[in-house]
């Protein structure tokens, strides 16, 4: 865990002195306990998460919904193209996704969906990869996530493919087009932080206060803000820059985000074993919620539930 402590000056600036280093655990290839108050040089679009005691804090249900998975062409379509979006690549041959080793059972759920592909581990990760190289397989894919892929980069890949002869009756069949729209309400953003989300849970101790601040924040990481932008304006949250590894990152920063975040993962749930991770992370908001969080036993709690987040040995979802 970290061994951390802050100094708030009178001049409003936060000093964060990291004295330990972080068990490092990549659910796919991200940090997921990455610590952004800590990154030099960030640029942001919008005002920083404030201390729950200062925020109305709107009621979730405390129910879990039933786990779901995609219904149909459409649903699933989605989901692809922004598990695609996210960490697939399109090559002129094949289409591969990669996933956590964790997350094998997903690899074979989409398999299983699409009806072909071959599931393989990638030598010296603790990852594996999807791997479409059949025609077939490839045009069944190129079908379902038409009009549903938002990143410009996957298009140039897609275009590539299709620009070999061999595939001219697919091309003139398909039309290849992005989905410019801005509506999220749809599972893409759910297969998008399949690949690339994390979900954390971060306790602040201030000089000033006598309980520690909570923070709740959604993160997605990327080399470009396109997307990025089209997140923060179903969400809200915010986007910032961080210049040492010329990345741009969404966080939720907000309480009223969060709930946003909440309300849509409650609908379109993850498939990945980052579903765990989320309920955590949405069981703190109900303690938050129920006030728990400014009472001893409540911070004890959400220390304990922070503390298990990346754990997964008893709690892998089932795809069957």
């Amino acid at each position: 865990m970290y061994i951390s402590f802050f100094v708030y000056l009178k001049l409003k600036c936060l000093i964060y002195i990291n004295l330990s280093l972080i068990f490092n655990f990549n659910l796919l290839p991200l940090n997921l306990n990455y610590f952004d108050l800590k990154e030099e040089n960030i640029n942001t679009n919008s005002t920083s998460n404030s201390h729950p005691k200062e925020e109305n804090i709107k009621k979730i249900s405390v129910h879990v919904p039933t786990h779901l998975k995609p219904i149909n062409d459409t649903e699933l379509g989605h989901y692809l193209a922004g598990l695609i979006d996210g960490d697939g690549h399109i090559h002129i041959r094949y289409i591969a996704i990669s996933f956590n080793f964790l997350d094998a059972s997903l690899a074979y759920f989409i398999k299983s969906k699409i009806g072909f592909g071959n599931v393989y581990k990638i030598k010296n990760k603790k990852a594996i990869s999807l791997v479409i190289s059949k025609k077939e397989g490839i045009y069944k894919i190129l079908s379902l996530i038409n009009g549903k892929l938002r990143s410009e980069n996957k298009l140039n890949q897609v275009n590539r493919f299709l620009s070999n002869s061999t595939h001219d009756l697919i091309k003139n069949k398909l039309n290849f087009k992005l989905n410019e729209l801005q509506d999220l309400n749809n599972y893409w953003l759910t297969g998008f932080s399949d690949a690339d989300a994390s979900f954390q849970i971060k306790i602040l101790n201030r000089i000033n206060r006598k309980k520690p601040e909570i923070r709740l924040s959604f993160q997605i990481d990327q080399k470009k803000d396109l997307l990025l932008k089209a997140i923060k304006g179903f969400l809200g949250g915010n986007i910032g820059y961080r210049k040492t590894q010329d990345t741009f990152y969404y966080s939720s920063t907000n309480f009223g985000a969060a709930r946003n975040v909440i309300n849509y993962f409650d609908k379109y749930h993850l498939l990945s074993s980052k579903h765990v991770n989320y309920l955590k992370w949405r069981k703190v908001y109900i303690l938050i919620q129920n006030k728990q969080h400014l009472d001893s036993l409540g911070i004890k709690k959400i220390i304990k539930i922070k503390n298990s987040m990346n754990s997964f040995s008893n709690e892998k979802l089932d795809l069957s």
